[in-house]
């Protein structure tokens, strides 16, 4: 029998003064039966930072021909992909060319390092691709924190993220990969 996915639902207060984005939006994020907490974060922080009115989860891990998020044009064209984890030089381009804008959202330790180096040059040809690399102490540690029905309040100035719930308080950045 299969395991069905974990709901979480979160209300973002979201206040990006970098992008003048001010909205509450009640976001309901499934984590996959194979799907760390932390990764379902970044996906939820992805979110945040590139809302916009018609950016939306997909099925994610249970569909490979799909990104964990994307936004649409009204006539369905993928105007972003945004990618989480380490997708191979394969997948980058299916992402590249199915798509007019690339984000992937990087975590993994010393092996984020690793696959960027193999990947680099691809990166590099396709200048609608961006890498970032996910602050994954602070990633961890909010998501040790997690509840399945969380307000969360986040700021987004000069990149910095501010993230804050019940009386916590978190900072945190995402570094753009170049080199």
């Amino acid at each position: 029998m299969a395991l069905n996915a974990t709901i979480y639902r979160f209300t973002i207060n979201l206040s990006d003064m970098d992008r003048g984005i001010y909205e509450t939006q009640s976001v309901h994020v499934a984590l996959h039966p194979s799907e760390t907490e932390a990764r379902m974060v970044i996906r939820l922080l992805a979110y945040a930072i590139n809302y916009e009115e018609r950016l939306s989860f997909t099925k994610g891990l249970s569909e490979d021909a799909e990104p964990d998020l994307w936004r649409k044009s009204y006539s369905d064209e993928i105007e972003q992909w945004i990618e989480v984890g380490l997708p191979d030089a394969k997948r980058l381009k299916k992402a590249h060319n199915q798509s007019q804008s690339l984000l992937v959202y990087a975590y993994g330790g010393q092996s984020v390092d690793t696959w960027f180096a193999q990947v680099k040059k691809q990166v590099r040809q396709q200048t609608s691709t961006r890498v970032f690399r996910a602050p994954m102490a602070s990633i961890d540690t909010f998501a040790a924190q997690l509840e399945r029905t969380m307000e969360l309040s986040i700021m987004i100035q000069d990149g910095v993220l501010t993230l804050t719930w019940a009386d916590q308080m978190l900072d945190m950045q995402f570094e753009e990969m170049t080199e």
